[in-house]
């Protein structure tokens, strides 16, 4: 099936999709904030520039978007135009994400991943709930945590 709008729209489009300072990363990032935590952003020194960095707690958050990092959630879903580009693109961004964490393990840092439809869609849990199991987490010894929505 041939795309609904042209090439130019399409790219258009496309260039708008921001990587960082997204809603999502921004509703956690103020959350924390005003519970007190303090933390850098985009860290350019670590592996996949972390979208939060805590130095204090040794600990990052990545705050992914679901179709962008193949998230078995109802908000992935594979284009039917294209699939073979987009399948690998997106296996791509995974297989990055999974060597990105294997290094900063390997540096002695905790990661939490906050997908988005913890924050949006049906499955989405209050945002309260969200930043409280990210406080405990940060406040903890935990290597890891894994924050998505909620199963239906």
């Amino acid at each position: 099936m041939a795309d609904i709008v042209s090439a130019e729209v399409r790219s258009r489009m496309m260039s708008a999709i921001r990587g960082k300072d997204t809603r999502p990363e921004m509703t956690i990032r103020k959350g924390l904030h005003a519970a007190g935590f303090r933390y850098r952003l985009h860290d350019r020194r670590l592996p996949g520039k972390p979208d939060l960095v805590f130095p204090k707690h040794r600990a990052v958050v990545f705050v992914h978007g679901c179709f962008w990092h193949g998230h078995d959630c109802h908000l992935f879903r594979l284009p039917a135009t294209r699939s073979d580009f987009w399948r690998g693109k997106i296996e791509g961004n995974v297989e990055r994400d999974r060597l990105v964490s294997g290094q900063l393990r390997e540096q002695g840092w905790r990661i939490a991943t906050v997908w988005e439809c913890a924050l949006k869609g049906k499955a989405r849990m209050p945002i309260e709930d969200v930043l409280r199991r990210l406080a405990s987490w940060l406040q903890g010894s935990a290597d890891s945590l894994e924050i998505r929505g909620l199963p239906a």
